[in-house]
C-alpha cells in the first residue's frame, strides 16, 4: 500500500539517520536525491529520512534532522545511503545495524559516505569485503575492524553491492556515480551542473594526501592546459608522447607529474574521458556506433566495445538502450511518468 506523500514511479532512496551523523553528508545526499530537477530532464527521486523512530536527530552545530519514515520503510528503498560520522567510533543503534543486514540480504544497494564505512563495519557488512574511507581514517578502520580489506587510495569502491567512499568531496563523487549507474551519465551531469561540481573525477585519493607543496605551479598550469587541449581533441589519436610534448616535458616526467596531480595515469585519464564522451553521444544522439567511436577517439567500434565491457560491464548498444534520452522520453510518455515530481527544494536546482 502506498504511503501518504510518496511519489509513484520515483526512484526510492533512504537516508539512514541516527545521532552523530555528519550534517555535510546529509546535505550532499539531500542535494543529489532530494531536489526536484525533473523539469531539466533529471529522474524523479523519492528521498526519505529513515530512523528507528521519528524523534528529531541531533547533529553537530545545533542542527537537527526530522525523520519522516521509520526503519520499516527500508524494504521499499532501492538505495540506502549512510552519512559519515562526526565521531567515527559512534555506535549505531542496534535496530539500524539489524535493518542494514536485512537490507543487504534482500539485495538492496547500500552506500556509505566517508566515516559511514564504520557503521557498515559495525553491522558486519564489510567483513571479508573491500572498503574505503577518508585517508586519515584508514589506520583506524583497519585497527577497529581488521576483518575489513581496506583499500587505501580509491575515491570510492564497490564490493557485493556495498559502496564506500573516501572523505567529504568523494561522497559527492559516489552519489553522482550511483545516479550515473542507475540513470545514465546525462542524469548525473544534470545534477552535477546544478551543484557546480564535476560530473565525475578520475584518480584516487592519493592526490589529496598531505604532501610537501610543489616547488612551482608552472607544471600544474601546464598539465591543466594539456588536459583542456585533450578534451577538445578527443577525436584525434592522442598519445602520451603528444601530450608530454605539449607540456614541454619528457614522456617519463610528464607521466610522473600527471599521476602526482590527478592520482591516475595519463592513459587511464584519457580513456575515462573518451568513455564519458561516448556515453554522452549514446545518450543524446542517434549517431551510428562507428561514428560515436570515432568522435570519442576510440578509432573503431570494436575498440569502444572492448573498453565499455572492461570498464562499464556493458556494451555501447546496451548502454544506449538503457540510457538514450530519446528512449527514456518515449517510455515516459507511454507510461505516463513524465509529470511525476520528486523533492521540494525551489533553489539551486
Amino acid at each position: 500500500m502506498e504511503n501518504p506523500g510518496e511519489k509513484e514511479h520515483a526512484y526510492r532512496v533512504a537516508l539512514v539517520a541516527f545521532p552523530g551523523i555528519r550534517a555535510f553528508d546529509v546535505s550532499v545526499i539531500t542535494e543529489v536525491w532530494g531536489t526536484d530537477r525533473t523539469d531539466r530532464g533529471a529522474p524523479a527521486f523519492d528521498l526519505r529520512r529513515v530512523a528507528p523512530d521519528t524523534t528529531p536527530v541531533p547533529m553537530r552545530g545545533g542542527l537537527t534532522l526530522l525523520p519522516d519514515r521509520t526503519l520499516d520503510w527500508l524494504p521499499r528503498a532501492e538505495l540506502i545511503v549512510i552519512p559519515g560520522l562526526d565521531d567515527h567510533l559512534t555506535s549505531a543503534p542496534t535496530p539500524v545495524l539489524e535493518a542494514l543486514r536485512r537490507a543487504h540480504t534482500r539485495g538492496t544497494t547500500i552506500a556509505a559516505l566517508c566515516g559511514g564505512a564504520f557503521t557498515l563495519a559495525q553491522a558486519g557488512l564489510l567483513d571479508g569485503r573491500r572498503a574505503i574511507t577518508h585517508w586519515n581514517l584508514i589506520d583506524l578502520l583497519r585497527a577497529c575492524h581488521p576483518q575489513v580489506t581496506v583499500v587505501p587510495d580509491a575515491l570510492f569502491i564497490e564490493d557485493d553491492n556495498i559502496w564506500t567512499a573516501a572523505g567529504t568531496a568523494a561522497g559527492i563523487d559516489l552519489c553522482l556515480h550511483l545516479v550515473r549507474k542507475s540513470h545514465g551519465a546525462e542524469a548525473a551531469a544534470t545534477i552535477a551542473r546544478s551543484m557546480v561540481t564535476a560530473p565525475f573525477r578520475t584518480g584516487t585519493q592519493a592526490q589529496f594526501i598531505e604532501h610537501p607543496t610543489p616547488r612551482a605551479d608552472r607544471d600544474s598550469d601546464a598539465l591543466a592546459a594539456v588536459r583542456e587541449h585533450a578534451l577538445r581533441h578527443l577525436h584525434e589519436p592522442l598519445t602520451v608522447a603528444d601530450l608530454a610534448a605539449r607540456a614541454g616535458m619528457s614522456a617519463r616526467s610528464f607521466a610522473r607529474h600527471f599521476t602526482a596531480e590527478t592520482g591516475t595515469t595519463p592513459l587511464r585519464w584519457l580513456l575515462d574521458q573518451r568513455i564519458a564522451a561516448a556515453q554522452k553521444l549514446l545518450e543524446r544522439t542517434d549517431l551510428p556506433m562507428p561514428e560515436v567511436a570515432r568522435r570519442a577517439g576510440f578509432g573503431s567500434e570494436v575498440t569502444m566495445r572492448q573498453h565499455f565491457a572492461s570498464r562499464l560491464a556493458t556494451s555501447p548498444r546496451a548502454y544506449r538502450t538503457a540510457f538514450s534520452t530519446t528512449a527514456l522520453a518515449t517510455a515516459s510518455v507511454s507510461t505516463g511518468t513524465g509529470s511525476e515530481v520528486a523533492g521540494s527544494s525551489p533553489i539551486a536546482r
